[in-house]
């Protein structure tokens, strides 16, 4: 659990491993984040392809996480051995240590952990860079379907 301090008065971040049902929930999530911080990609999937990546890809292969204040999804990260696939915070939740909460229990998981990034998502190299990642080679994103340019990070 993360205490966050809010105009005096603490109100708790809970982390904790997601459940299978929560998978739409998280989906929604991953678009609402993804379109506010990421306005540069192209919106390639319907909400309802989100809802069946995350039900039918993400959550048989990675450990879902997820941080709850009050009770309401506000972030959540997917990792697997060696990876972490997926870290999104809800823009209204930002800046408020929620991401390193996540971040830290992938971590904890994996001696080694990989990621990418992509490379104008200057807000995420600079969050991951201090967290001890470093820039293993960047690609012309012509292999990812967004085919944006696009970063791998190590740590470990």
């Amino acid at each position: 659990m993360l205490p966050e301090v809010t105009c005096g008065t603490m109100q708790l971040i809970v982390i904790r491993r997601a459940r299978t049902e929560e998978s739409d929930a998280i989906a929604a999530l991953f678009r609402i984040s993804r379109q506010a911080q990421l306005s540069y990609l192209p919106d390639l999937h319907t909400a309802e392809e989100d809802r069946a990546y995350f039900r039918d890809r993400v959550f048989p292969v990675c450990e879902v996480w997820v941080a709850e204040r009050d009770g309401v999804l506000v972030g959540f990260c997917a990792f697997r051995d060696g990876w972490l696939d997926h870290l999104y915070v809800h823009p209204e939740h930002l800046r408020r240590r929620i991401g390193t909460a996540l971040l830290r229990k992938a971590m904890d998981s994996n001696a080694t952990l990989r990621l990418w990034t992509f490379q104008r998502n200057t807000d995420a190299i600079s969050f991951y860079e201090s967290h001890g990642f470093t820039l293993v080679r960047e690609t012309d994103g012509a292999e990812n379907e967004e085919h944006e340019p696009d970063a791998l990070y190590i740590r470990g």
